[in-house]
């Protein structure tokens, strides 16, 4: 049996590479015949793994990481009928049953089955299932006809992986935070944040027909990001109000819609730019959003923060001004996206060239040893999305 090996949170600022046994087909004690084993072709670090890792979640030590999952099959379970050994596909980081009231009702990021704390299930995420994560050299994936997306041709998909990587989360995660917020032709927008899901979300806007997207960030080299790609961008370091940035654009200080790709971990604007202040971008996007319209919010917000900045927000009690929301008739929408409600449209994407995603988050590929210190560069803030080659298969 081969080996294996995964990246383990081992404490606030500490993940280290380390053996781990090798996946079977089983949950618990018993038997899993819909699942699949991969041998995993990249695996991404995503701004969430971060805030296990900056100790601002409840994770565990030794909890393996990694939620981006894309990956060759090399073992089926008995049950599963529409994949086969060698297909190469994406992992949606929801696992979903397929069978539960909200799975039938495409709500695939709130399954009722697969996780016995809470509705939907991660792989690697704290209070998420307990189900191992796939930064490593092999996985088990479950319900694998149901949740799995299968490339149509192993050498296409191959020489595109590094955007077809970007199905398992960010791409369909920015382009649901755009869709929920009402973005079309002609949308003046709004992308707070950007980081991996705020540049997908910048991205998924130019695609859906926006006529201008505005994003917001603190870090020159992310906001530089943006500018490559076409979008506006407002330094939110400066002394000047986001209205008046934006103002200073469009000529009007609002936009059609906004998404919120930062979360819990936001910081303050302007002199209060080195302070965490995790209401401000909730806050800041119901200011600038014009009435009527409507804000996807697909950054994270937790029940649980043990770092955060008061006893409030240690529970996601955040000081939000619901009022403005209300009386503007905003519509808010929140919560996981449920990656396989786009992932197929948005690999016809990729496959056909209607967007180069990788390029647009800046896609740097490493080596599963290289990890840990590509958790360090991201936590700086780097432009970057690190993608593990476990196996060395897109460095080939």
């Amino acid at each position: 049996m081969p080996s294996n090996r995964g990246v383990a949170y081992v404490k606030p600022g500490v993940v280290e590479l380390k053996s781990i046994d090798y996946p079977k087909l089983a949950i618990g004690n018993r038997k899993c015949e819909h699942g699949v084993i991969l041998k995993i072709i990249t695996t991404n670090i995503c701004g969430s793994d971060q805030h296990m890792v900056r100790g601002r979640t409840t994770a565990q030590p030794g909890l393996i990481l990694g939620h981006e999952i894309t990956g060759e099959i090399i073992e089926v379970g008995r049950d599963v009928e529409f994949l086969k050994v060698g297909d190469i596909v994406s992992v949606p980081f929801n696992i979903a049953c397929g069978r539960c009231r909200n799975c039938k009702a495409g709500q695939t990021g709130i399954c009722l089955n697969v996780n016995p704390a809470r509705p939907g299930a991660a792989y690697g995420y704290v209070d998420m299932g307990g189900w191992v994560g796939g930064q490593a050299e092999y996985v088990m994936c479950p319900y694998a006809d149901f949740n799995l997306l299968k490339f149509p041709d192993r050498d296409q998909a191959l020489a595109k992986i590094k955007d077809l990587t970007l199905l398992s989360d960010i791409f369909p995660t920015g382009y649901h935070g755009a869709v929920t917020a009402g973005v079309g032709p002609g949308s003046i927008v709004y992308v707070a944040g950007a980081g991996p899901v705020g540049l997908a979300c910048a991205a998924s806007c130019q695609l859906l027909g926006a006529a201008v997207v505005i994003v917001g960030d603190l870090i020159d080299d992310r906001l530089a990001q943006a500018r490559s790609f076409g979008c506006e961008t407002v330094d939110l370091k400066k002394p000047i109000p986001l209205a008046d940035q934006i103002a200073a654009i469009v000529g009007t200080p609002e936009v059609d819609c906004a998404v919120d790709c930062v979360g819990f971990e936001a910081h303050g604007q302007g002199k209060d730019a080195n302070t965490e202040k995790p209401a401000t971008v909730l806050n800041s996007v119901m200011e600038i959003t014009r009435a009527g319209g409507a804000i996807g919010i697909p950054g994270l917000y937790v029940t649980g923060d043990p770092g955060a900045v008061d006893e409030n927000a240690k529970i996601g009690q955040l000081g939000i001004r619901i009022g403005l929301g209300w009386a503007k008739s905003h519509t808010f929408s929140t919560g996981q996206c449920p990656v396989m409600k786009y992932h197929r449209q948005l690999m016809n994407c990729i496959l056909y060239d209607k967007i180069q995603i990788a390029k647009a988050v800046n896609v740097r590929v490493i080596t599963l040893d290289e990890a840990p210190q590509g958790y360090k560069d991201f936590d700086k803030g780097a432009a970057t999305k690190f993608v593990i080659d476990p196996h060395g298969m897109v460095a080939a």
